[in-house]
């Protein structure tokens, strides 16, 4: 059976926020032929499925629904010429570099001259928390519950509990709120919201419970859930009546594409392994968004998406430092979960100061260092938050040395 190829000067693989705003960055640039490629029947992301503001103030100078704002971004993208594919999953990754998809009107071959993935990110499911108990229906992530409520139009329950507080958590309260459903609690395994201590009142004033240091140990329910049991950090058991469960973020890179292939990654937090320019260890793929830091804002992505696609422009124009001797950056920290960029090349001149991006797993308290090889090089005061980000900017000019790794530490 034959395949269809099809060329195109850049190759964008998902069209959230990321992926728009690259491609169509790349259009202002004058780069003909950019396609973005996306499995869904709509472009947009995430967003599409958040029909609550706030969304588009960094873009568009105005406070948008999430629908509102994909549709911006779509139309944008458009106006300028970039040619959208929807119904367009990409299925393998080749060196050239290329990607074998799969469309309404078979498998087909798209060859580019650069590649991006923006793939984003996924929730981590009841399968991956080891939550025990039945399996009714009724037990969904927040973005498959945003999809039934903003896309179908669809309530799956009407009282159920919320597990989590991160800021995806309280976005799950306000779709509830939408569709006229009452959650009848929050459930938060840490003694403090991971969210900023503000969004505990949102919950409050609702008259929704908080349960914190508590985490669900058991389902119960045949057809539907019929209710949930809980122990908190005493070791003491209850029962909540529910009819429903929404697990919400640890968010997780969507990074199947990659580790399918021969592109590196990191197998500890499983983000491919790029340097400051989002290039990955193939030169002529990179990658942008929050497939690399699970999980940041909507308009943070816009920016990245935006800054990448520059140095996407600069790659096809040979202005981009070669990849060769990079310096390895590496966390020896549980509590840091990644580190991006995981991979430095000296650019020169040795003019720009690097921002490297520090997320953690639990709360940090103390001093970050980083080493350059044994020299220690900076020491930066730290209280960091479970699942909060912090930008550490490393001076470019530690690179003239030419180390062999960038350490970060924590005392």
């Amino acid at each position: 059976m034959s395949v269809e190829t099809v060329y195109c000067d850049v190759a964008v693989v998902g069209s959230g926020p990321t992926g728009l705003a690259a491609a169509t960055q790349l259009r202002r640039r004058g780069i003909k032929h950019v396609m973005v490629l996306e499995r869904e029947s709509k472009a947009g992301g995430v967003p599409r499925h958040c029909g609550h503001p706030p969304f588009g103030w960094r873009e568009f100078n105005r406070v948008l629904t999430g629908p509102e704002y994909a549709r911006r971004l779509v139309d944008s993208a458009q106006s300028i010429g970039v040619d959208i594919k929807v119904h367009h999953t990409v299925i393998g990754l080749e060196q050239g570099p290329a990607v074998r998809v799969s469309t309404p009107e078979g498998l087909v071959h798209v060859k580019a001259k650069r590649l991006l993935l923006t793939t984003g990110v996924r929730e981590s499911p009841r399968a991956a928390r080891m939550v025990s108990g039945t399996r009714p229906m009724g037990i969904v992530t927040t973005g498959a519950l945003q999809s039934m409520v903003y896309l179908k139009a669809h309530r799956p329950f009407v009282h159920p509990v919320i597990v989590g507080t991160e800021l995806v958590s309280y976005s799950a309260l306000l779709t509830c709120r939408h569709a006229g459903m009452r959650p009848v609690a929050m459930v938060e395994n840490r003694n403090r919201p991971t969210a900023w201590r503000a969004a505990a009142w949102f919950p409050k004033i609702q008259g929704i419970q908080t349960l914190m240091g508590s985490e669900i140990i058991g389902i119960e329910g045949k057809d539907c859930v019929s209710g949930v049991q809980l122990q908190n950090n005493t070791g003491m058991i209850r029962r909540i009546t529910c009819d429903g469960i929404v697990f919400t973020g640890q968010f997780v890179s969507e990074s199947t594409l990659v580790r399918s292939s021969w592109l590196e990654f990191n197998p500890d937090c499983g983000i491919p392994v790029v340097d400051q320019f989002g290039r990955c260890s193939d030169a002529n793929y990179f990658a942008a968004g929050n497939m690399l830091h699970p999980a940041d804002s909507a308009g943070r992505c816009w920016r990245e998406g935006v800054q990448t696609a520059e140095y996407i422009f600069r790659s096809l124009n040979t202005d981009l430092p070669c990849p060769s001797r990079p310096v390895t950056v590496k966390s020896v920290e549980p509590v840091i979960r990644y580190v991006t960029p995981q991979r430095l090349v000296i650019d020169d001149p040795l003019t720009v100061d690097i921002p490297i991006q520090v997320r953690f797993a639990g709360e940090a308290r103390g001093r970050l260092h980083l080493w350059a090889d044994e020299t220690h090089v900076q020491a930066i005061r730290l209280r960091a938050m479970p699942e909060k980000q912090i930008s550490v900017v490393l001076p470019n000019q530690i690179l003239a040395s030419h180390p062999k790794t960038i350490t970060l530490t924590i005392d």
